[in-house]
């Protein structure tokens, strides 16, 4: 699976995203560095979220650094997090991702 979200604007893919993005609260502790694991919670939302709109997994990683969100996000983790949840998504596609590695 290539996740692509190529020319896409990034407003209307944030507000697109953001019901599908509350799936992924649970593993805001994992992918912000606090906790070891992600929680059965988390892997089932990302599964969901990569089921229904694999582009939001994409979202979150690109805007990860704006400060309207308010998230702390380890890249590493959450480029990770589909192998680690046993739900395989290459998420390296994801444009601009890349560079800021």
């Amino acid at each position: 699976m290539i996740l692509s979200c190529a020319g896409s604007d990034p407003d209307k893919d944030r507000k697109e995203c953001t019901e599908q993005l509350v799936g992924l609260a649970t593993c805001l502790p994992y992918v912000g560095g606090n906790a070891k694991a992600p929680t059965p919670d988390c892997c089932s939302g990302l599964k969901q979220v990569l089921k229904t709109s694999k582009k939001c997994l994409c979202v979150i990683i690109r805007d990860r650094n704006d400060p309207e969100l308010g998230l702390t996000i380890n890249v590493t983790l959450a480029l990770g997090l589909p192998s680690v949840c046993n739900a395989p998504a290459n998420v390296s596609q994801c444009p601009g991702m890349s560079s800021d590695l």
